[in-house]
């Protein structure tokens, strides 16, 4: 029997191939899409999300079914002593309130990690807890490692488009039809509890230079240097600018390993396609 199981939610970016992959169960994310339920990945694509978006149609965010969550930590526990469990941040979702509750019913055995992460920066915590695992930590230990440095991440996302801001009343009707005028490009941040405004840029190139100078301003005075990060870069439907921009991140942090991957969709569905961000996560150290 294993001593624990890792288990992640769908915001993490994990897909179903590479949770057999690394060993691991994820947990779909379900969507509202014109009153119909689609879960992420199994009956939602992420083309099928953004065909669905460019629509118009009305789409917005839910948690899991708690009975889902709960039958898959009791697959688990036949072959684990114990599981963790990483949803997405408790400041962008009750989901992990939830969770927190359902897991009072299993006596100590599931350890819910509120760590403040969503997307690439999720990811890596449950890379690190599979990590922390394989060397004999148990769940207890893995929860408190990822939960001492949930706010040490940061990321920091630029969009194409006002217009889903404006849909979510995050911005008025005149403010994005003048930042539509002016072509401008927002700058959005996310440093554990919630999306927020950081800045405005007139070009994509202003726009990339201004969250390359606030990642390295965090990285050099909050995280300690380059050398105690993981470097990410995450998209929506912009793939080739993604890996355009991992390159200049390598040149300009002196890094060989930067991941890129698609943004998740639960944030997705409040900015649109072709979006562009730089994420970074504190390597987790017992």
């Amino acid at each position: 029997m294993d001593k624990v199981a890792i288990v992640t939610d769908s915001n993490s970016g994990i897909t179903l191939n590479e949770a057999k992959g690394l060993g691991i169960r994820v947990v779909p994310m379900p969507f509202l899409i014109d009153g119909d339920t689609y879960y992420e990945e199994i009956s939602l694509s992420q083309e099928e999300f953004f065909k669905k978006l460019s629509e118009n149609v009305d789409i917005s965010t839910s948690q899991p079914e708690p009975g889902q969550v709960t039958d898959i930590w009791e697959e688990e526990l036949k072959h684990a002593e114990e599981v963790v469990y990483i949803p997405m941040s408790s400041g962008l979702s009750s989901s992990c309130h939830t969770a927190v509750m359902l897991a009072e019913d299993f006596n100590g055995k599931v350890h819910v990690v509120d760590n403040q992460r969503i997307s690439v920066t999720q990811r890596q915590s449950v890379l690190d807890a599979i990590e922390l695992a394989a060397n004999g930590t148990d769940a207890a230990g893995i929860k408190r490692c990822l939960e001492t440095v949930k706010m040490e991440s940061s990321i920091y996302i630029m969009l194409d488009t006002l217009k889903y801001l404006k849909k979510g009343g995050r911005i008025t009707p005149a403010a994005a039809a003048l930042g539509s005028a002016l072509r401008l490009k927002p700058v959005l941040q996310i440093q554990g509890d919630k999306l927020d405004a950081f800045t405005i840029a007139r070009t994509k190139k202003q726009g990339t230079n201004k969250m390359l100078a606030a990642m390295e301003n965090d990285i050099n005075k909050r995280f300690g240097g380059v050398s105690n990060v993981h470097l990410e870069v995450a998209h929506t439907q912009n793939e080739t600018a993604a890996l355009e921009f991992a390159e200049t991140i390598k040149e300009n942090f002196g890094t060989g390993e930067v991941y890129i991957a698609p943004l998740s969709l639960s944030v997705s569905c409040h900015i649109g396609a072709g979006a562009l961000a730089i994420a970074c996560s504190k390597v987790c150290k017992m």
